[in-house]
């Protein structure tokens, strides 16, 4: 870049905010104290989708994980506003379009809506603001204006490119020189002066949307959308932005280049990628991707990420069939910057982790009358704070939700942040058992306040990462009150079958059961039941 970046002041915010947050940030290659250009709060933009096809199990990865990242630095006591842009231009929407005889518009609105029911069923419900690139078409052309004007960009017969000889930075992202990098080719190749040089404009072409620009009437290329509505909304330095591996070049790369060249100071503080999805037993290790990855810093992927173009879909059968809770929780069990192995074995060990934490909610309730999901969760790191005294189950709850805490406090480390909520749940169900609180005749006020505080903190705990915020359905579907009765009778039909020493008739009716997806399970209290 011709002209020194600007220093902008990094400050941590006072009070409650947590002091160790380190964030792994992929343009220094190395975890980083987390240190924001305001106090108190954070900018988070996250590359969206472009919505020309139904959404992809792919596109949930990163709305999953920036969802749990808004939602810890919340608890940490941050303000945070987190923006996901819909790239409704773009050479895949016009050929879309074409081929469904449907207007760009008209595709990208069917498109838009059907994403955002899928982000519903994955609970992401933290996005602050999604910025539409056609309805900040002035933005872009004001900032590629900007380009011009400082001599970073130059305008060919209605196209205008990046002049990239002209950053002295560029590629500190991706590790890629100037040379080694390669844009757009096609028919504007002719007209770059370098070949790496990537379009900020594209001329129009005929039957093709267009706006109308100092250039021409044209529209805006890529990269240069997200730089124009990431400055608009969150301003020309902010926090963290996001995306997949994938993006690290060209687009992330070219984003930095578009925006500190116009701005003379850091576009973002933290560059944070999630790692891609994979079929499980398909594709080598060694593909392209896999050589950026390494190349940044990360771990290496397979080439045969989850996309439209390995034939991915049906998100919403997918949901259908395991519920979105299930794929968030398989996601996360997940380190964000790890590849993400996709397959119905991995699905189908998250259903039966869950399981495990569903039966303790129902137990819960059988011993308190208090339905777990009516606990409050505490939405604040101190506000979660509590004194364990010398009760040994909270003690030993304490020290599970420090390790849980000091675990997303390193560069957001939820797959180890699960593995001690799984311990503190083994920890509450033997102190159940131990003191026998299935039993109404064991109870008394102190034990029932202890397993109320357990309950509480992971009520917390599973709160920061988007789980258990609704009942889930006790069947599968169908008309669920008619099902219960026909599986209570059948319960009991098992019960007189036992009573009459018919072991035989009853364990057909505990098999057939089980064949069926019910388990039952048999405690002093009677015969519960659940649908796997």
């Amino acid at each position: 870049m011709s002209a020194a970046l600007e220093t902008t002041t990094l400050r941590q915010p006072a009070g409650a905010i947590a002091m160790s947050l380190r964030v792994y940030n992929t343009l220094s290659k190395a975890k980083e104290p987390f240190e924001t250009v305001e106090p108190g709060k954070v900018g988070m933009y996250l590359c969206g989708p472009t919505v020309y096809k139904a959404s992809h199990i792919g596109h949930m990865v990163g709305p999953v994980i920036f969802d749990t990242v808004k939602r810890y630095l919340t608890h940490c006591g941050y303000q945070v506003s987190w923006v996901v842009n819909i790239t409704d231009v773009d050479d895949k929407l016009i050929a879309e379009s074409k081929k469904r005889s449907l207007t760009m518009a008209q595709v990208a609105d069917e498109m838009t809506a059907d994403y955002l029911k899928n982000l519903k069923s994955f609970g992401v419900d933290q996005i602050d603001s999604m910025p539409k690139a056609t309805e900040y078409m002035d933005e872009i052309i004001a900032l590629i204006g900007s380009l011009i004007e400082k001599d970073f960009a130059y305008a060919v017969d209605g196209d205008v490119f990046f002049d990239v000889a002209k950053d002295s930075e560029y590629g500190k992202l991706s590790n890629r020189t100037a040379e080694g990098a390669q844009g757009e080719g096609g028919g504007a190749a002719a007209k770059k002066r370098s070949p790496s040089d990537f379009a900020l404009w594209k001329a129009a072409k005929p039957e093709e949307p267009a706006w109308d620009s100092p250039w021409g009437k044209g529209r805006p290329g890529w990269h240069i959308e997200c730089s124009a509505m990431s400055r608009k909304v969150l301003g020309e330095s902010f926090d963290i932005h996001g995306g997949g591996l994938d993006l690290v070049f060209p687009h992330h790369e070219n984003e930095i280049a578009q925006s500190e060249c116009a701005h003379g100071k850091p576009m973002a503080r933290y560059w944070m990628h999630n790692g891609l999805m994979r079929a499980a037993a398909a594709g080598k290790v060694g593909g392209r991707t896999d050589r950026e990855a390494e190349a940044n810093g990360g771990e290496a992927t397979v080439d045969t990420k989850i996309s439209r173009s390995k034939g991915a879909g049906g998100l919403a059968e997918l949901v259908a069939t395991h519920t979105g809770e299930r794929l968030r929780f398989f996601l996360l069990r997940t380190h964000y910057r790890s590849t993400i192995v996709f397959g119905e074995e991995g699905i189908a060990e998250a259903g039966a982790a869950l399981e495990t934490f569903y039966r303790f909610f129902e137990r819960y309730e059988r011993i308190t009358g208090e339905k777990y999901h009516d606990l409050p969760a505490a939405l604040q790191r101190t506000e979660g704070d509590f004194t364990p005294g010398d009760d040994p189950l909270l003690q030993q709850v304490a020290a599970r939700r420090e390790r849980y805490l000091a675990h997303m406090d390193d560069d957001f480390n939820s797959a180890a942040a699960v593995s001690e909520l799984f311990e503190m749940l083994r920890e509450i169900n033997k102190f159940v058992d131990a003191e026998q609180l299935e039993e109404a005749a064991k109870r008394d006020d102190a034990k029932l306040a202890a397993l109320r505080q357990a309950a509480l903190v992971l009520r917390e705990l599973t709160t920061i990462f988007g789980l258990f915020q609704e009942m889930p359905k006790k069947t599968g579907g169908g008309d669920d009150a008619l099902v219960g009765k026909l599986i209570e009778l059948l319960i009991q039909v098992r019960n007189d079958s036992r009573a009459n020493k018919n072991f035989a008739a009853a364990d057909m009716v505990r098999d057939g059961l089980k064949a069926a997806g019910v388990t039952l399970e048999d405690r002093k209290d009677g015969t519960g039941w659940r649908i796997e």
